[in-house]
């Protein structure tokens, strides 16, 4: 496939990006550079390739799901500007 005037304005403008005029024989260039490697890619043979999922084999680490008393309620509202003994006062944002 090769990348003409038109398909780079129609690109540019499916992205919603402004080219100038002459930036368009750069960006033809550069994009069917850019195919010409994909076709290449195209050619390997991947029959005994696994899909890749993630790039790194890392595996989830689990843990028990156990609420802690971390921190007390009186130092969680030290530096509150407004509280009460137990809360939070913030400003209302939902109105009805």
């Amino acid at each position: 496939m090769n990348i003409d005037k038109n398909t780079i304005y129609k690109v540019a403008d499916l992205a919603r990006i402004e080219i100038k005029a002459e930036e368009v024989d750069d960006l033809t260039v550069d994009m069917n550079k850019i195919l010409t490697f994909m076709e290449k890619l195209n050619e390997l043979d991947t029959t005994d390739v696994k899909p890749l999922i993630y790039m790194n084999p890392g595996l989830n680490v689990w843990r028990e799901d156990v609420a802690k008393q971390e921190i007390s309620v009186a130092d969680g509202l030290k530096n509150a500007a407004l509280h009460n003994e137990a809360y939070f006062f913030v400003p209302k944002i939902l109105e009805k």
